[in-house]
Protein backbone atom coordinates (compact mmCIF):
# COMPACT_ATOMS: atom_id res chain seq x y z
CA UNK A 1 0.00 0.00 0.00
CA UNK A 2 1.80 3.39 -0.82
CA UNK A 3 2.09 5.58 1.95
CA UNK A 4 3.94 8.47 3.53
CA UNK A 5 6.67 7.85 6.73
CA UNK A 6 7.78 10.64 8.86
CA UNK A 7 10.47 10.54 11.22
CA UNK A 8 12.31 13.63 13.24
CA UNK A 9 10.65 15.76 15.73
CA UNK A 10 10.34 15.52 19.29
CA UNK A 11 11.48 17.75 22.02
CA UNK A 12 13.07 20.90 20.70
CA UNK A 13 14.68 23.70 22.12
CA UNK A 14 13.48 27.52 22.05
CA UNK A 15 15.46 29.12 19.62
CA UNK A 16 16.69 25.87 18.09
CA UNK A 17 15.81 24.46 14.45
CA UNK A 18 13.38 21.24 13.79
CA UNK A 19 14.26 18.72 10.89
CA UNK A 20 10.94 16.47 9.92
CA UNK A 21 11.39 13.93 6.92
CA UNK A 22 8.39 12.41 5.18
CA UNK A 23 9.87 9.45 2.65
CA UNK A 24 6.69 8.00 0.33
CA UNK A 25 6.51 4.06 -0.26
CA UNK A 26 4.74 2.78 -3.51
CA UNK A 27 4.81 6.36 -5.26
CA UNK A 28 7.32 8.89 -6.71
CA UNK A 29 6.77 12.13 -4.65
CA UNK A 30 7.84 13.94 -7.31
CA UNK A 31 4.53 13.26 -9.19
CA UNK A 32 2.32 14.59 -6.24
CA UNK A 33 1.47 18.15 -5.08
CA UNK A 34 3.46 17.96 -1.38
CA UNK A 35 2.08 20.12 1.74
CA UNK A 36 2.97 20.25 5.36
CA UNK A 37 0.47 20.93 7.50
CA UNK A 38 0.57 21.30 11.89
CA UNK A 39 -2.39 20.83 14.40
CA UNK A 40 -1.99 22.43 18.13
CA UNK A 41 -3.82 20.72 20.90
CA UNK A 42 -7.12 22.45 20.91
CA UNK A 43 -6.96 24.17 17.37
CA UNK A 44 -7.79 23.54 13.80
CA UNK A 45 -5.23 22.14 11.42
CA UNK A 46 -2.89 24.78 9.69
CA UNK A 47 -1.47 24.51 6.36
CA UNK A 48 1.90 25.81 6.35
CA UNK A 49 3.34 25.11 3.19
CA UNK A 50 1.80 23.78 0.03
CA UNK A 51 3.95 22.71 -3.70
CA UNK A 52 1.88 22.22 -6.89
CA UNK A 53 2.55 19.44 -9.34
CA UNK A 54 2.76 18.83 -12.78
CA UNK A 55 1.47 22.18 -14.61
CA UNK A 56 1.23 23.30 -11.55
CA UNK A 57 4.62 22.70 -10.10
CA UNK A 58 5.38 26.68 -10.03
CA UNK A 59 2.75 27.18 -7.62
CA UNK A 60 4.26 27.48 -3.95
CA UNK A 61 2.89 29.00 -0.55
CA UNK A 62 4.26 29.58 2.69
CA UNK A 63 1.99 30.30 5.44
CA UNK A 64 2.86 33.69 7.11
CA UNK A 65 2.99 32.25 10.73
CA UNK A 66 6.55 30.42 9.35
CA UNK A 67 7.15 32.64 6.53
CA UNK A 68 11.48 33.23 6.50
CA UNK A 69 11.49 30.10 9.28
CA UNK A 70 10.51 27.22 7.08
CA UNK A 71 12.49 25.14 4.27
CA UNK A 72 10.98 22.66 2.41
CA UNK A 73 13.24 20.73 0.69
CA UNK A 74 13.03 17.45 -1.89
CA UNK A 75 15.44 14.60 -2.44
CA UNK A 76 14.65 13.09 -4.86
CA UNK A 77 16.84 10.01 -4.71
CA UNK A 78 15.09 8.98 -1.28
CA UNK A 79 11.75 9.93 -2.85
CA UNK A 80 11.42 12.27 0.15
CA UNK A 81 10.91 15.42 1.28
CA UNK A 82 12.31 17.69 4.42
CA UNK A 83 10.62 20.27 6.06
CA UNK A 84 13.38 22.28 8.37
CA UNK A 85 12.21 25.39 9.93
CA UNK A 86 14.49 27.05 13.02
CA UNK A 87 13.36 30.28 15.42
CA UNK A 88 11.67 27.43 17.32
CA UNK A 89 8.76 29.50 19.50
CA UNK A 90 6.69 27.54 22.00
CA UNK A 91 3.78 28.21 19.78
CA UNK A 92 5.27 25.57 17.34
CA UNK A 93 4.18 22.96 19.63
CA UNK A 94 2.26 21.04 17.29
CA UNK A 95 1.67 17.76 15.39
CA UNK A 96 2.94 17.85 11.87
CA UNK A 97 1.49 16.12 8.93
CA UNK A 98 3.00 15.70 5.91
CA UNK A 99 0.65 15.36 3.06
CA UNK A 100 0.93 14.30 -0.88
CA UNK A 101 -2.08 14.58 -3.47
CA UNK A 102 -2.07 14.12 -7.32
CA UNK A 103 -4.34 17.28 -7.32
CA UNK A 104 -2.65 20.80 -6.21
CA UNK A 105 -6.49 21.85 -5.82
CA UNK A 106 -7.23 19.43 -3.55
CA UNK A 107 -4.20 19.89 -1.63
CA UNK A 108 -3.08 23.43 -2.01
CA UNK A 109 -6.63 25.06 -2.13
CA UNK A 110 -9.17 23.17 -0.29
CA UNK A 111 -7.01 21.08 1.38
CA UNK A 112 -9.91 18.17 1.14
CA UNK A 113 -9.89 14.48 -0.11
CA UNK A 114 -5.78 14.39 0.21
CA UNK A 115 -4.39 11.27 -1.23
CA UNK A 116 -1.85 10.18 1.38
CA UNK A 117 -1.14 11.54 4.98
CA UNK A 118 1.62 11.19 7.19
CA UNK A 119 1.35 9.24 10.41
CA UNK A 120 1.96 12.88 12.06
CA UNK A 121 5.03 13.84 13.96
CA UNK A 122 4.96 15.58 17.66
CA UNK A 123 6.84 18.46 17.97
CA UNK A 124 6.88 20.16 21.34
CA UNK A 125 8.91 23.18 22.65
CA UNK A 126 9.24 24.52 25.99
CA UNK A 127 8.67 27.81 26.69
Amino acid sequence: QPHLVQSGGGLMQLGGSLRIACQASGFTLDDYAIAWFRQAAGKDRERLFCVGNGDSSGYTETADVVRGRLTVSRDKAKNTVYLEMNSLKSEDTAVYYCAADTSYFHLCVISENIDYWGQGTQVVVPS
